[in-house]
C-alpha cells in the first residue's frame, strides 16, 4: 500500500507534468486573454492564461528547494502568487504577463519559505528577507565559510545588500543554528528521555475544563431563574446592565434610558440586589457563592 507521503506527492507531480506540457502563449494571445479577464471577468481566459505559466511557477519554485520544504508546496504557493498577478495585471501597460507574474510568484514562495523554514521566526522586514535569501550566496562568493562571520565579511555583506551590520550578524546567527528535535534523546543521566518529556503543560486538564464549563452553565441558569422569579422587568434591566455586563453601564446612562435620576437608579439597583440575594439564599447551594458581583 502506498504511503501517505507518496499519495500526497502524486497529485503534485501530475500537476507539474501537466504544466510543463502546456504550450506557451504568444504575446498577442497573452494580451487578449489578459484583457478578456480584466474587462469581462472571463474565467476561461483566466484559466488559460495562468495555466500557460504554471511552468514558470515550477521553474521558480525549483530554485527554493534547498530550504528543505516540499517542492509541491512551493509550487502551490507560487500558484497563489500567479493568481494574484493575474488579478492585478494591467494589459495596457505594455509589459508581458510572464515578466509581471515572476515577481508575484517569487514573492509568494519567499513568504512561504520564511513562514515555514524554522519554528523560530526568521524576520519579516525587507532587510531580514534580503539577508535570508542572499546571505549564504554572498558568504560563498567572498570565501567566508567559518562558523562565525568575520567583521570584514559582515561589513562587505551589509554594504552589498544595503542593510545594517547588526542585521547581518543577527541573520547569520539564526541561519547557523538548527531547530532541535523534541523527540531527540537527551542522553547522559536522563537516559532515553526526550526533550518533550520535560515540557510542562500549564493548561487545565480536560476534567477541570469540563467542570468549569459545567459549573458556569449551572450558575447562569440559577441566576437567570432567580432574576425571573424575584425581580420585575426594570430591576432585571438595571442588574443586567450594571452587574452582568463587562462594560458596566453608568447610573447616569441608565437614568437617561429609564427617564430617572441617578440616585433613583442607585436605589432600585440596591433593592434589586437585595431581593436577588434573598432569592438565591432560599435555595442555598455551596456553588452559588459568587453568582453575582458583590455590592
Amino acid at each position: 500500500m502506498a504511503s501517505t507521503a507518496t499519495r500526497t506527492a502524486d497529485p503534485d507531480r501530475r500537476m507539474i507534468r501537466k504544466a510543463m506540457n502546456t504550450p506557451m502563449l504568444e504575446a498577442d494571445e497573452e494580451l487578449a486573454l489578459a484583457r478578456s479577464w480584466k474587462e469581462s471577468a472571463d474565467e476561461k481566459a483566466l484559466h488559460k492564461l495562468t495555466g500557460a505559466y504554471m511552468r514558470l511557477v515550477a521553474a521558480i519554485a525549483a530554485k527554493f528547494k534547498q530550504y528543505g520544504l516540499p517542492y509541491g508546496d512551493l509550487v502551490q504557493e507560487g500558484a497563489v502568487g500567479l493568481m494574484q498577478a493575474a488579478e492585478r495585471f494591467d494589459p495596457d501597460r505594455g509589459v508581458r504577463f510572464s515578466t509581471y507574474a515572476s515577481w508575484w510568484v517569487r514573492a509568494s514562495i519567499q513568504d512561504y519559505v520564511l513562514r515555514n523554514w524554522s519554528i523560530v521566526r526568521t524576520g519579516t522586514t525587507s532587510a531580514h528577507k534580503s539577508l535570508f535569501f542572499n546571505l549564504r550566496r554572498l558568504r560563498a562568493q567572498i570565501g567566508d565559510t567559518d562558523e562565525l562571520l568575520s567583521s570584514a565579511s559582515r561589513a562587505k555583506i551589509a554594504k552589498e545588500l544595503g542593510v545594517s551590520e547588526d542585521d547581518v550578524e543577527l541573520m547569520a546567527g539564526r541561519l547557523s543554528g538548527a531547530d532541535p528535535s523534541l523527540n531527540a534523546p537527551l542522553g547522559g543521566e536522563d537516559g532515553d528521555a526526550a526533550r518533550q518529556d520535560f515540557l510542562v503543560d500549564d493548561n487545565e486538564s480536560p476534567e477541570d475544563t469540563y467542570m468549569s464549563v459545567h459549573d458556569s452553565v449551572w450558575r447562569n441558569d440559577r441566576l437567570r431563574s432567580a432574576m425571573e422569579r424575584a425581580l420585575n422587568e426594570r430591576e432585571r434591566f438595571i442588574i443586567a446592565k450594571r452587574r452582568l455586563n463587562e462594560d458596566g453601564a453608568t447610573l447616569a446612562k441608565l437614568g437617561d434610558i429609564l427617564n430617572l435620576s441617578k440616585e433613583r437608579v442607585r436605589q432600585i439597583e440596591a433593592q434589586a440586589f437585595s431581593k436577588l440575594k434573598k432569592a438565591l439564599t432560599e435555595e442555598a447551594d455551596p456553588r452559588e457563592s459568587g453568582l453575582i458581583p458583590a455590592a
